[in-house]
């Protein structure tokens, strides 16, 4: 596979979702095992799609062990992001560490085996705020109205992973679609991707009403200021729910949002983590 130059020019797009993994590096017990999968490679993949800017997300095999997200983000200073997992401990002098090196934002897990939950989220609260950190939820639609009482509590603003949870057999009238009308309005963002983690399958069209809806609550949510809706996009990449050798095409998961909100939409989304990373 091509390598990325660091001189390189970096394409404008933003892939809002990765991940990357050292084989070396130890895992939680109880999950999977993950293969090797350096900064370098979803670059050079991603660079030749449009895409030259990641947001790096912590994985949750490594829990709050951020060190490979943190040295891959330190290899190409001030070109991606990163959102990770702490608990209440982490020190002052960490979370300014993570801050200068593209840090944005905390994970919390609700879904995956090994996942944090929330319950150090009002003990960090003060200083996630302080930071002008988000909160970015792998969460199920269901878990919808518990996250808005959690950031009506806590005025931090929140990502939602994966359409939110809004899986492909999601009824039209599930109170789950309220939920995300009342985080819209709050300053939510809703991350479009993961679409086999919700029910779908290759081409996904299964969800391609359900990404129109979800566009369309956005746009109202910000209708009175002007404002761009807060969608990005995110590959997914490596794609953990599929065996190494059979990974999708990067431009399979990028096609459903052009298909369901046109082109000239989906640029705006992909270019939406300028906005919500800066």
């Amino acid at each position: 596979m091509a390598q990325v130059l660091v001189n390189e020019t970096p394409a404008a797009g933003w892939d809002s979702h990765v991940h990357v993994f050292d084989a070396e590096r130890p895992v939680a017990p109880g999950h999977y095992q993950p293969v090797h999968r350096p900064l370098e490679a979803i670059e050079a993949l991603a660079q030749a799609h449009g895409v030259g800017h990641l947001v790096l997300v912590q994985p949750s095999v490594y829990a709050c062990d951020n060190e490979v997200l943190l040295q891959a983000l330190a290899r190409r200073p001030g070109r991606h992001r990163g959102v990770v997992v702490v608990d209440a401990r982490v020190g002052d002098d960490e979370l300014a560490r993570m801050q200068a090196l593209g840090v944005r934002g905390v994970r919390f897990n609700l879904v995956s085996p090994v996942g944090n939950g929330a319950a150090d989220l009002l003990a960090l609260a003060p200083r996630l705020r302080a930071l002008g950190w988000h909160v970015q939820w792998y969460a199920r639609a269901s878990d919808l109205p518990a996250i808005l009482a959690w950031h009506q509590r806590t005025g931090l603003p929140c990502v939602l992973d994966h359409l939110a949870g809004l899986h492909a057999e999601l009824a039209a009238d599930d109170p789950a679609w309220a939920g995300l009308r009342d985080l819209l309005a709050l300053g939510a963002w809703v991350k479009l991707s993961g679409w086999y983690r919700l029910g779908a399958q290759a081409p996904y069209a299964a969800l391609t009403s359900s990404v129109q809806r979800v566009a369309t609550l956005a746009t109202q949510a910000v209708a009175a200021a002007g404002e761009a809706p807060r969608l990005v996009w995110g590959s997914d990449w490596p794609h953990t729910s599929f065996a190494p050798d059979a990974l999708p095409a990067y431009e399979s998961v990028w096609q459903p949002v052009q298909q369901a909100l046109g082109p000239q939409a989906a640029q705006a989304v992909r270019a939406g983590g300028a906005r919500l990373y800066a």
